[in-house]
């Protein structure tokens, strides 16, 4: 627990575990492009997303489809294919996140 001004507070789990799968710098904003821009290949995010490395890209993937938001689907060709789909819940998370664009839409002005 939190100590504020000598009460405690009780920190909320369920965010805790949230910020803690989808916290970094990038996980949002893949979530983002591959839910409501149906972006599902690893060039096609590293373009949209612009300023992120391919390792950090590529380690980014793997926590999401870790935690269960992505799935990475592997076609076995060559030259290889791989896409990139929302899992179930992965699409539960999808009102969140366009709660989260027209938040920023209408309270920051973007």
């Amino acid at each position: 627990m939190a100590r504020r001004q000598g009460a405690e507070v009780e920190r909320c789990k369920a965010v805790s575990a949230i910020q803690r799968m989808i916290g970094s710098k990038w996980k949002i904003e893949i979530l983002f492009y591959v839910a409501l821009k149906d972006v599902r290949h690893f060039g096609q995010l590293r373009r949209c997303i612009g300023n992120i490395s391919e390792s950090t890209l590529s380690k980014q993937l793997k926590e999401l489809v870790d935690d269960g938001f992505l799935e990475r689907i592997d076609y076995g060709e060559v030259p290889p294919r791989v896409e990139y789909t929302l899992t179930p819940q992965g699409r539960i998370f999808v009102p969140i996140l366009l709660a989260m664009k027209q938040w920023g839409e209408k309270e920051l002005g973007l």
